[in-house]
């Protein structure tokens, strides 16, 4: 006898095979049975010994957001949000920034988040948040998450004051007279990290708690955190205690797997014949760990963001000298030589720049893959994309592995050439469609006109063969995977600019990407992703089908409930019968 059954319900399979049903029978936290015709369903109503009555609401499995930082989400809720609307100007950031101010004691921290210069017209100054927070530290951080700003107390303490020294892979902004504006891109943020690094574990187990509260109640079951114990981009060195503690408190609320982050790994002093050259202690690497805590990728950070202009382009922003992206004779180089005066490593004024020395970059990820990890290398720029591409062909080339499942995170700025050559060595790109909305107008303004139909593709990687994964990278952007299917089939900005529209993908396919295509990116397709007998039941159930309203009506659809592992883990009050 099934545990539960959903009947009455439109059932969204992403089963080629059955894409539809009318009820779904579920045992022991998984799929038992999955009903089309009317015989089936009585067959599962009968031998249930639960029956919840959706009323012909639409059930999918849950969604999977495949990049996001839900430690970094958590924490940005008990922060200032700077997040455009409401903080359109300036002025009205650093008027947010005083309120805050006014309930902090003198000497502590005023942390926001969120902000775009692109909207505000400038970044924030160091001198306008002394004004606004008098006495205080305050710490900004940008919407890319690529950047942040700091006021004159913090550079001070950092010795940031006067002057700005040279940081490889990352950049301390001066004013035209060489005095730190407070500024802070890439890896220069680690910098302000040490004043507060690392949080306490209950801190951040607190964090994982609130965030997952937010994630069940927008239909999101899995995600895959992007980065955690080391690096700028790491809130504490034993990260992984704080997902643990969470599932042994009862706080995990959603299946989360752990990218580890590269400066983590290490050498490990294996056998010569292991082929064990980087990893952690014990030889424990992807894939470790169960349906609801796993490790997965290793993470590298090869460029910045777009909207921060610090990914690494061929050819340079706009604004910067004439591009050539549209001359034949350009060839690709995807090494570089720091240039302090650039600030980071440059290849060129305006072209942003590598997080590290390309050689660097690709022996660790061509290490990695030899030790059995799955990558996934954050590339955004059309020059750091060739370095990663150039990497893992090496790496397939000198230490063949059947289907590693590399990946590219975000995939931002890239040429046809490079999409073929990706799907050829089996990578799996993974853009984020909320970005459009959100980031859109700043990324169009970046890379210029002749540069638009590069921008974070999702038609042509399935026209390539590619698996395509949804994710947000939240919390750069909103992350309710309602907004962001959304996105990726209307294709406009915030101004209602097109972008990029022939990349544009049907509903379908991006309820595809935001379940089992995340799956796919995770090496979890045969689990879950698809409500298919024997697949864990982590399943939303939504007020409307995706698939039959226009457009335009997805992003304000209703999460009517959230199961996961059989179990009603949210539920809206719409639909009675859970227990």
């Amino acid at each position: 006898m099934a545990d539960l059954a959903l009947v009455n319900a439109n059932v969204l399979t992403m089963d080629p095979g059955r894409p539809r049903a009318a009820a779904v029978a579920i045992t022991g936290g998984r799929i038992e049975a999955v009903a089309v015709s009317p015989a089936e369903v009585s067959a599962v109503q009968v031998h249930a010994a639960q029956v919840v009555d959706l009323r012909g609401a639409t059930v999918a499995p849950g969604f999977n957001d495949a990049h996001n930082h839900m430690t970094g989400f958590g924490m940005s809720l008990a922060e200032v949000d700077l997040r455009s609307p409401p903080i359109g100007s300036l002025d009205e950031l650093y008027a947010a920034i005083a309120r805050r101010a006014e309930t902090t004691a003198a000497g502590d921290w005023v942390i926001g988040s969120g902000y775009d210069q692109n909207k505000l017209g400038a970044h924030p100054h160091r001198d306008g948040l002394d004004r606004a927070a008098p006495g205080r530290r305050v710490w900004l951080r940008h919407t890319s998450g690529h950047m942040c700003v700091v006021n004159s107390l913090v550079l001070g303490d950092l010795g940031l004051d006067a002057a700005a020294p040279d940081v490889p892979g990352g950049r301390v902004a001066t004013d035209p007279d060489g005095r730190p504006s407070g500024l802070l891109e890439e890896r220069a943020q680690a910098l302000a990290g040490t004043l507060v690094y690392p949080y306490p574990l209950a801190q951040l187990t607190d964090a994982i708690d609130r965030a997952g509260a937010v994630y069940l109640a927008e239909g999101v079951t899995s995600c895959t955190e992007a980065g955690i114990g080391g690096g700028w981009i790491s809130h504490s060195p034993v990260e992984l205690a704080a997902f643990t503690a969470a599932r042994n408190q009862g706080r995990l609320r959603v299946r989360v797997e752990l990218m580890v982050a590269s400066e983590v790994l290490h050498q490990l002093g294996a056998h010569p014949d292991d082929g064990l050259d980087l990893g952690l202690d014990l030889g424990i690497r992807t894939g470790f760990g169960d349906d609801w805590l796993r490790l997965g990728a290793m993470k590298i950070f090869t460029d910045g963001s777009l909207v921060g202009r610090t990914a690494a382009l061929h050819d340079p922003y706009a604004g910067h000298e004439t591009h050539a992206e549209n001359d034949p004779s350009a060839q690709h180089d995807p090494s570089a030589q720091h240039d302090a005066s650039a600030g980071g490593y440059a290849d060129g004024a305006g072209r942003g720049y590598l997080q590290a020395d390309a050689a660097q970059l690709q022996a660790t990820i061509i290490a990695a893959h030899r030790s059995g990890w799955q990558v996934a290398a954050h590339a955004i720029g059309d020059r750091a994309v060739d370095l990663v591409l150039d990497a893992y062909a090496q790496a397939l080339a000198a230490f063949p592995r059947p289907d590693p499942r590399h990946r590219i995170e975000h995939f931002g700025l890239t040429q046809t050439r490079q999409v073929n050559r990706a799907a050829e060595l089996g990578v799996i790109a993974v853009p984020q469609g909320r970005f459009v909305s959100e980031l859109g107008d700043g990324m169009l303004a970046a890379v210029g006109p002749g540069r638009h139909d590069w921008l974070y593709r999702q038609r042509s990687l399935l026209a390539a063969g590619m698996v395509l994964p949804g994710s947000s990278d939240r919390p750069v952007v909103a992350g309710a995977p309602l907004l962001g299917i959304a996105d990726m089939v209307v294709r406009r900005t915030a101004s209602g600019a097109p972008f990029n529209p022939g990349e544009a993908i049907t509903v379908p396919q991006a309820l595809y990407a935001y379940t089992a295509g995340s799956a796919y990116a995770s090496r979890q397709e045969n689990v879950k992703g698809s409500i298919i007998p024997g697949q864990l039941a982590d399943l939303v159930v939504l007020s409307e089908d995706p698939t039959a309203v226009s457009p335009d009506r997805i992003a304000g659809l209703a999460v009517l409930a959230t199961l996961v592992d059989g179990r009603c883990r949210y539920d809206s009050g719409a639909i009675d019968g859970w227990s």
